[in-house]
């Protein structure tokens, strides 16, 4: 039978500062972070083997289990498993964890999951922000250096197939109107369900966006920001879908919106992304643009172009001042150019 580590990350409610907050624990990570050309030097060694360890030693902090993360210990326990529950407080704790799912020795000396290995990792989430810590981790611990690149590796992707993992929501709340990336996927909420996917169940495979600042997008980012009553405030940038320029930078912007899922799809009531599917190899992006049109009297009016391209990469420029941004809900401040590429099938949710 299999040997399954449920893994929860300090929450909102547990962590002083708020997981997933810019800055917090693991749960995301400021521009300062996440951009390797503004990392301090920490004096910790680099984990992973492609990919900058700075700023990636965020800390977690709760006290005891959560019930739901309970409940699916008793279920995975009635159906034969070996459970053990671990409360990671340093990405250092995530790593060890991690390196449960390592495969044998290759002879070239990349550290490479065992997909078919008995060890299998349900994570419980309180926001998409902790997830994507996890598979930021999973990245770091198996993308092979360019230099290293082995002959195996898809020509399409820049690190293997990463081990599936099971989502534990702990808000259920978060599958109702403010929808995360579990109810979008259709995945189990309830903890004997997630125990049943993950011992029966069936392994889904999905998009994922890396980017140039050393992190990794598993829903979406909305790039824009608002006053404090609430009108959005304009910016400019260049942005540009593999070869389609959707706007040079020299107009206003109100909101552009880089999508692997459709957590951001719309923005109040304008929809910015018409068919966002994590399985389809491609990004979906949009930029919406206040446009000053007359009527047949003369009058201005205002009105909200959206314009929409679909491709494998994706960049977007600043030309002015700090752009704020959501990347999986985890907040953060744009400051020079980013660029999102899609890794096609890159990680594995379980699935019922």
């Amino acid at each position: 039978m299999y040997d399954v580590v449920l893994l929860t990350l300090g929450s909102e409610r547990d962590a002083p500062g708020g997981c997933g907050s810019g800055g917090a624990c693991c749960g995301g990570a400021t521009e300062a972070a996440t951009d390797p050309k503004s990392q301090p030097d920490t004096g910790q060694p680099d984990t992973g083997q492609g990919a900058p360890a700075g700023g990636d030693t965020e800390r977690c902090a709760t006290e005891r289990p959560r019930v739901p993360v309970l409940a699916c210990s008793d279920a995975l326990i009635a159906r034969g498993a070996r459970v053990e529950m671990v409360t990671a407080r340093s990405d250092a704790e995530i790593d060890a964890v991690l390196a449960r799912l390592d495969g044998p020795a290759r002879p070239d000396g990349l550290t490479w999951p065992d997909l078919d290995g008995k060890t299998r990792l349900v994570v419980a989430t309180a926001s998409d922000g902790q997830l994507r810590a996890v598979l930021r981790r999973l990245v770091r611990r198996y993308a092979p250096a360019p230099s290293k690149r082995p002959a195996d590796l898809p020509g399409n992707r820049t690190l293997p197939d990463l081990p599936p993992v099971a989502v534990l929501p702990l808000d259920p709340a978060r599958g109702g109107t403010h929808r995360d990336l579990a109810a979008q996927l259709g995945l189990p909420r309830d903890p004997a369900a997630v125990a049943a996917a993950v011992v029966d169940g069936t392994v889904r495979r999905l998009d994922l966006l890396r980017n140039d600042g050393g992190s990794v997008t598993l829903d979406g980012a909305l790039l824009g920001a608002a006053d404090d009553a609430g009108r959005p405030l304009h910016w400019r940038a260049r942005v540009e879908v593999d070869d389609t320029v959707l706007t040079n930078g020299d107009e206003p912007l109100l909101a552009c919106v880089v999508g692997n899922a459709g957590g951001y799809a719309t923005l109040d009531d304008v929809t910015l992304l018409t068919a966002p599917d994590p399985t389809d190899g491609q990004i979906e992006v949009a930029v919406a643009v206040p446009v000053v049109v007359r009527s047949a009297l003369g009058r201005k009016r205002v009105r909200l172009e959206v314009r929409r391209a679909r491709g494998r990469a994706v960049s977007v420029l600043p030309r002015e001042g700090k752009v704020p941004y959501l990347d999986d809900g985890v907040e953060g401040e744009l400051t020079r150019k980013r660029s999102w590429w899609i890794e096609p099938g890159a990680w594995a949710v379980w699935s019922s």
